[in-house]
């Protein structure tokens, strides 16, 4: 082989080398399903289950843990209190569903805000708390970014508080594993807000959208997101036996996947396997190595027309999920023992929650006690008001309607104008019995009967040929007389 063969078959070789490696490192790069999961060791940060961890993704609704972990932050630093009074702006409440929907100019306390926030995933609230801790929505964005580097949360940017739509707003479960274990070590006082069973505004209870809440042993928060490019999200926390798991589930295709997925990666944490020290030790959630690549977009599987029940940006709360909540008011206990078994991941949706008792919430500066009970009392008779005005109002529409159209009185005239003809009509199939006429004049004025006198004797021997006289009959041949009869006839 000559030495021009030799360096072009080196080239080539080189060449090949140089291919297979951008494959494989765009391979490792992407994802291999459409899914990420993380399990960590709250206390220790170990990972004890990864896949795709460091796969970029839109947070959606996550986005309010590190909302609540900023604000929570000021509250514990004395910047602000649970108490301070923050205002509806005209920008919060143009925010997109899921929200409270609170006329602008109305006021809330922070601590209302947060529980709104947490449990229903109310972005406007999120907006509330943004703009009443750092002035603005991008100046506590900015809030948002400075803590996530100091926490380490190097996947992550953050350009709005609630999670909507934005292809610039990234995480990575890994990250949020990071965010997560730093809200439980970081803010223990306040880890009451991380699972709020439900709250009450007037009539409206809303029951916390982590499904796992009430129902799996030990589940003690975190927080629910959803918007179709990133699939249904959830970060979910227990602990069992003084040990405290986080699970970190994206890109679900609906809210009972992602339930039942961070559900059976909970009992893997918690239950172990002897085999486990066998595996290679994936260290902790800080040393995953971060992943170059763009988030996946989902919207077309999560979205797209071919779904029966296509999902929508504002289904966070996705109802999938039926279960008969009046049994465990009837008996609590059997829901309880129920829990208390080592049930499979997979019959988590089928045992009914728990049910506590929601917690009010309301608009205005703080109560407590009988002022509490009195603000809920008016907010739920100034709903029902609103409900009743708005059927009458419905009500009233539908009458104004009626006259206008005239509906009912041609109906009327339409009636009292068929009986005439339907009369006519009617002796069609009759062959005997009544004559025409008969029938038609019970129809028409009393004046025409007079006019016809003379007509009536010569119809009705037509009409009733079979009633005619033997007069009429056809007369008999008369017999031709005998000879003694022509004899004695008389002659003329």
């Amino acid at each position: 082989m000559t030495d021009l063969a030799l360096r072009h078959s080196g080239a080539f070789r080189i060449w090949l080398i140089a291919i297979a490696a951008a494959l494989s490192l765009s391979l490792w790069a992407r994802p291999a399903q459409a899914e990420a999961y993380l399990l960590i060791d709250a206390s220790s940060g170990k990972v004890l289950q990864a896949t795709n961890a460091t796969q970029p993704w839109y947070p959606a609704s996550l986005t309010k843990i590190m909302t609540a972990y900023v604000t929570l932050s000021a509250v514990k630093q004395g910047r602000i209190n649970l108490d301070t009074l923050l205002t509806v702006s005209p920008n919060a409440l143009s925010q997109a569903p899921s929200k409270m929907g609170f006329p602008a100019g109305t006021q809330v306390t922070v601590d209302n805000a947060l529980k709104m926030m947490m449990v229903k995933s109310a972005n406007d609230m999120a907006v509330v708390l943004a703009e009443g801790v750092g002035g603005s929505v991008d100046g506590f964005s900015a809030l948002m970014n400075e803590t996530a580097r100091q926490l380490g949360m190097t996947q992550t940017h953050y350009v709005n508080p609630n999670g909507l739509p934005d292809d610039r707003q990234i995480s990575s479960a890994r990250d949020l594993g990071i965010l997560s274990r730093a809200f439980y070590r970081d803010l223990p006082e306040y880890q009451y807000y991380a699972h709020l069973p439900g709250i009450k505004f007037g009539r409206r209870i809303t029951h916390n959208f982590n499904k796992l809440i009430g129902r799996y042993p030990g589940a003690d928060g975190l927080k629910t997101g959803f918007i179709c490019a990133s699939g249904f999200n959830l970060v979910a926390s227990a602990t069992r036996n003084d040990r405290h798991l986080i699970a970190v589930v994206l890109g679900a295709s609906s809210s009972a996947q992602r339930t039942v997925k961070a559900a059976q990666l909970l009992e893997k944490g918690f239950n172990g396997s002897k085999l486990a020290w066998l595996k290679p030790s994936l260290g902790t959630v800080e040393q995953l190595p971060p992943v170059d690549a763009l988030p996946p977009n989902l919207r077309d599987q999560v979205c797209g027309p071919h779904r029966k029940r296509p999902a929508a940006e504002d289904a966070d709360d996705d109802i999938e999920i039926t279960l008969d909540n009046q049994s465990d008011v009837a008996n609590p206990t059997y829901a309880l023992a129920k829990l208390q078994t080592n049930i499979k991941a997979s019959d988590i949706l089928s045992v009914p929650a728990v049910l506590a008792q929601p917690v009010i919430v309301y608009t205005g500066p703080a109560r407590t006690g009988s002022a509490l009970i009195a603000a809920d009392a008016e907010e739920s008779a100034r709903q029902a008001a609103s409900i009743a005005a708005h059927k009458k109002r419905r009500k009233a529409a539908k009458t104004a309607k009626k006259p206008a159209a005239h509906k009912p009185e041609k109906q009327e005239a339409k009636q009292d104008s068929k009986p005439a003809a339907s009369k006519h009509a009617a002796p069609k199939p009759a062959a005997s019995g009544k004559t025409k006429h008969a029938t038609a004049s019970a129809s028409e004025p009393a004046a025409k009967p007079a006019a016809k006198p003379a007509a009536k004797p010569a119809a009705k021997p037509a009409a009733h040929p079979a009633p005619k006289p033997a007069a009429a009959a056809p007369a008999k041949p008369k017999p031709k007389p005998t000879a003694s009869q022509k004899d004695s006839a008389p002659k003329t």
